[in-house]
C-alpha cells in the first residue's frame, strides 16, 4: 500500500495570496507588511518547489488586500512576486510587482544630514535603476540602494 503524504493548504475566502516570493525574503515581507500583528489567518510556506524559482515563498492572508504603497514597498524587496486577490474563493485580480518610478512617505534617506531625517518632511525619491535598487533623494539627492534601504516606521 502506498502512501502519499502531502499538506494541503486550505483555499482562503477573502484575501491575498503573495507568490513567487525569494526564500531569503519571505520573513522581511511578513515584517514591512506589519503581518507580525495581523490578527486573521496567516499563511506562510517557504522553500517550496517551483518551476520558476526553484525554491520559493508564499503567504496567504485571509480578509486583508493591499494598498498600492504595500505592493511597493513589497516590490522593493521583492521585485516580480506574483499578487492574487482572492474574493468569494475565486481569483478577481492576479498581477506581478513591479518598482515604481517614484516612492513616498515609507523610505528613510540613507544620508544621516537630509533634512528628512532631520525634521518632519516626508520623504521622495527617484528610482534611478530598477535592476539594483537605487533610489536618488528629491531633497539631498544622495543615493539609497538595496543594502541600505530601511523602511519608516
Amino acid at each position: 500500500m502506498e502512501t502519499k503524504k502531502e499538506l494541503v493548504v486550505p483555499a482562503i475566502e477573502n484575501g491575498t495570496v503573495i507568490d513567487h516570493i525569494p526564500t531569503e525574503v519571505v520573513y522581511q515581507v511578513i515584517h514591512i507588511l506589519g503581518l507580525e500583528e495581523y490578527n486573521d489567518e496567516v499563511l506562510i510556506g517557504n522553500f517550496l518547489s517551483s518551476a520558476k524559482l526553484g525554491r520559493k515563498g508564499i503567504i496567504k492572508i485571509k480578509n486583508k488586500h493591499f494598498t498600492k504603497e504595500e505592493v511597493s514597498k513589497i516590490s522593493l524587496v521583492a521585485p516580480y512576486v506574483t499578487i492574487i486577490n482572492i474574493e468569494n474563493y475565486k481569483v478577481i485580480e492576479k498581477f506581478a510587482t513591479e518598482i515604481p518610478d517614484h516612492i513616498e512617505n515609507f523610505i528613510k534617506c540613507a544620508n544621516p544630514k537630509c533634512i528628512t531625517n532631520a525634521e518632519a518632511v516626508p520623504t521622495k525619491f527617484d528610482v534611478v535603476d530598477k535592476e539594483n535598487i537605487k533610489l536618488r533623494c528629491h531633497y539631498c539627492e544622495k543615493f539609497t540602494t538595496k543594502e541600505t534601504l530601511h523602511f519608516c516606521k
